[in-house]
Order: structure tokens, then sequence, then C-alpha cells
């Protein structure tokens, strides 16, 4: 299959680079920017990307490629640390800018350009560098100036290399796609238009090779993507596929029943439910801080599920939802880049129960995962539900997890969620909850004092959770919301709306 390769040389953008070519049906990988020249071709690469990164092209221990990749032929396209490595690699001159340049600035596009093609005039980029190229190397020419940086573009066509010193990948940036589609398609000659169903047949038969008859358990989470998998394998075995389904005691207002439901009951397929609540509620007792608290959850659900893996006879293999961030945040396949966060399906279970490992969505992102389940057939309540952390409701009770805190939680939630989705907001909200604080204030309910808890609404959106912005609900919403709340949920007489952005906030409370 045709793709485009993104070297990661750390940047905190890298992942939205492989979005917007996703967007456009490109396919396209990230490696890291240490993968070797003989790698990188063996993928018979349609062109390759250097994203941006934190250090500087000349410390003595900067992130340096295999040059080898330099006479591959293909065309390459250097973004930010990327095209001042370029420069540098070639006899220009890279040093550190008179100022720093974060955020938006006025690009001058000059003409001859084919990764400009379609874009003229002066656009408003994205820059976010300290580093900046004095002088282009002999042989590239300049083809587009902003007022910090006097070369903001330049390229050798000759050499079949291009360079940005802006982020065309970030939404900020007027024209940003069409720059990655002039070079992925125009420049690159990439001719498909991929697309997530488009792997379906391929990925049936793997799982299918894969398995070689033998059983293979899934931890049916009831989320969009073990959902998603799911139906892949079962397309794919049929009854050689055991569903496993934990209560963890955590869970929203009918989760459980809708597992049945749709999973048992309409699919037929093999479910086991499991209720674990009292071993999950018994261990977080008397338990206040979250990173406990997850830790508490991941290995109790392991130690379940083990337990129940091991009832199943013939199992050989588990099969779970990763999706690509997963795999990009929790694995070092992001070069420099930091960990930002553990996932519990990247990590634990396989090794812990000595299973083979089917991940069949490893390479999808979120919306390429739904578009998929629509082509099986996944009714469209199961694919548009909104995120739903692993630990559950125990990270949106603040401080210890009691059972009357979360009978609290949880029909405060189901409220919400029944006014949002009847106002018909809840396709436009990416995650949309409560959270239940610790701490009581002082209200006049029935013509009498209350010293009750108080909810806070949270409802966000974004197009793929890692930069987020609180939803702008109509107050008359927010109004029959907070109402319905305080006069249906006993133990809560107020009701607050959290209105703070992804950064500096995260997008859960815990």
């Amino acid at each position: 299959m045709d793709q485009i390769l993104i070297l990661d040389f750390g940047s905190q953008y890298t992942q939205l680079i492989a979005r917007r070519l996703r967007s456009l049906r490109v396919y396209c990988e990230i490696l890291p920017f240490s993968a070797t020249a003989e790698d990188i071709l063996s993928r018979s690469p349609r062109g390759i990307i250097l994203s941006g990164g934190p250090s500087s092209v000349y410390d003595a221990d900067a992130p340096k490629p295999d040059l080898a990749i330099l006479n591959l032929g293909v065309p390459i396209l250097g973004v930010c640390y990327g095209m001042q490595l370029i420069a540098r690699e070639y006899g220009g001159t890279v040093s550190k800018a008179a100022k720093r340049e974060y955020g938006l600035s006025k690009l001058k596009i000059l003409k001859g350009s084919r990764l400009f093609k379609g874009i003229n005039g002066a656009v408003s980029v994205w820059m976010s560098h300290g580093d900046e190229v004095k002088k282009a190397p002999a042989g590239f020419h300049v083809t587009a100036r902003a007022g910090g940086s006097d070369i903001s573009a330049m390229e050798n066509p000759d050499l079949n290399l291009y360079a940005l010193q802006f982020h065309p990948e970030v939404h900020h940036t007027e024209h940003g796609t069409k720059m990655l589609e002039n070079f992925a398609r125009g420049i690159c000659g990439y001719k498909e238009h991929w697309t997530p169903s488009s792997f379906l047949s391929e990925s049936i038969a793997e799982i299918k090779k894969t398995a070689g008859g033998k059983t293979v358990i899934c931890g049916l989470s009831g989320g969009v993507d073990s959902s998603v998998a799911a139906v892949l394998a079962h397309k794919a075995i049929g009854k050689k596929l055991s569903c496993i389904f934990v209560d963890t005691g955590l869970l929203r207002h009918g989760d459980r029943e809708r597992m049945k439901e749709v999973f048992q009951d309409k699919f037929g397929y093999s479910l086991r439910i499991v209720d674990a609540s009292a071993l999950f509620l018994g261990r977080l007792k008397g338990v206040t801080s979250p990173e406990r608290k997850r830790k508490i959850i991941g290995h109790t659900f392991i130690e379940v599920f083990d337990k129940e893996a091991k009832k199943v006879r013939d199992a050989a293999f588990l099969l779970q939802g990763t999706l690509y961030p997963d795999v990009i945040e929790s694995v070092s396949v992001k070069g420099p880049s930091a960990v930002i966060k553990s996932h519990h399906n990247v990590g634990g279970l396989p090794a812990k129960m000595k299973l083979g490992l089917i991940e069949p969505l490893r390479y999808f992102f979120k919306d390429e995962v739904r578009e998929l389940g629509r082509s099986l057939k996944i009714p469209e309540p199961v694919l548009m539900q909104h995120p739903f952390p692993g630990p559950g409701l125990a990270i949106r009770v603040l401080g210890e997890v009691t059972p009357d805190r979360l009978k609290i939680l949880r029909e405060a939630d189901r409220l919400m969620r029944e006014e949002i989705q009847a106002a018909g907001w809840y396709p436009k909200i990416w995650q949309a909850f409560c959270v239940l604080l610790p701490v009581r204030s002082v209200g006049v309910m029935g013509d009498e004092r209350s010293y009750e808890y108080t909810i806070a609404l949270r409802c966000v959106s974004s197009v793929d959770g890692m930069t987020a912005d609180w939803s702008k609900l109509p107050h008359d919403l927010m109004h029959k919301i907070s109402s319905r709340i305080v006069s249906e949920v006993r133990g809560v007489n107020r009701v607050v709306y959290d209105i703070t952005s992804k950064p500096p906030a995260t997008i859960e409370w815990e």
C-alpha cells in the first residue's frame, strides 16, 4: 500500500500531521526519528515528513535521522526542526532566533513552489520555534517569508527536498491541509484514496490467520474501540470469539444493560458478564489519591479478567481495541517525545496472561474506527457514545469513592445526558460528564437549610482529545440540567459549569 512516513523528532504536533493526511485519504504512519533507511525503504514510502521537535539541531545530543534517507530518491518535507535539520545538513546556517516565535504570523508566499499551489498572497501560519534558518543552503531557494522568520519556507526540487519553518498541521495555519495535500499528492504522486473500510477484508483475513482456529478472548468494555474490534473479530472467527465484560461497579447508568442488549441479545455473541463491583469498591475504600485509584482499579481488573480468562477453554489470544494514539503515546515509537500517559489497554494484560495479542485497530484514529464501525453495521448509539475512562466514575468522584457518592454521581450524569440528547447537543460535544466535588455548601431547599454536595458539569468540544475547548451550551439547556439535578438527585444542592479549556486543564478532573 502507498503511504507517507512521518519521522518523529518529539513535536507535540506529530500526531496532527498524521491526522491531517488521513483526513485527505492519504495513508501514513509515524516512526521514531531513529528508524533506519533500510526499514524505511522496506515500506516503499511515497514520501517522508520530518516532524518538528524541541531540540536545537546544533546541540551535541540533537536527534538525527539515518542520513541515508536523503538519498532514497523520495520527496522529503521538513517541518520546523525538520527544516532546520535539512538546512544544517546541506550547509545552511541555523542559529538561535533573536526572538522566539510562538503563535500566529503572517506569511508572504513567493512564486514558483508546488508546495503552495493554489495558495496566494499572505496567509496566517502557526509558528513555534526558538531557532531559525539564517542562510539557506546552496541550491535551495526561499519560497515564503514571514515577519519574524525571514526564511519561512525553502526547497530544492532537484534533490526532492522541501521545508517549512511553520506548522501546516496545526488548525490555526490557513490552508495548512492544502499544503500537505500538495506535498502528498502533487509532489509525492500519492494517488490512492485510502479509507478505513479498505482495511476490512485484509483485517478479517489477518485475524483469522493469526488465531489459527484457537479461541480469542475480548475484554469488552462497551466503548467504541473494543466494540468495533469485537465485531471485526467475530466476522473473522465467529464462535471462537469469547467476550468478557467486567462490571467494576464504576459504570454509568445503563452501561451493563446496554452490553447485554447489543452484544448478547442482538448480535448473539458469547458474552460473560462478571459482577466484581463489591471487590473493586472494597479495595477503593478510604482511597483519595487519583493515582492510587487508577493503580488499584488497573491491578484489580487484571486480576479479575485473568481469573475469568482461565475458564475459557482453548484460549490463546487476547483481542484489544488499542488505537494509534495509544500506541504512539505509550510505546517508544515517538523518538524523544515524553510518554504522555500510560494506557490500560497497551500494557499489562498480555505479559500477565501469557496470551498472544491481536490489535486490529492499532493504526486507526478514533473517527476512523467509527467509520469502520459503520461499514460493519454497528448501531450508531454504540459508535457515537462519548469517551469513557477505564477507571470509570472513580475518577469523577473526587476524593473517596463510596456507594452513596457513586449513586449521586450516576443519577446526576444520567439526567445530564438525557437533557443533552433531548436538546440535540450530544453529537456536537466530544465528551460530556458530571463530577462530584468533595465539598458541601449551604443551600435552601423547601424552606429549610441544606448542606449538600456540588456537581460540576464538564462538556468539551474537540477533534481528537489532544486539545479541547469548553462547549458553549445554550443557557436554557444548562438551566434545565441544573434544575433537574438539584430537584431529582438527593444530596446535591448546587451545580457549576467548568469553562476551562485543555490546555491548561485536562478534560477529566483526575
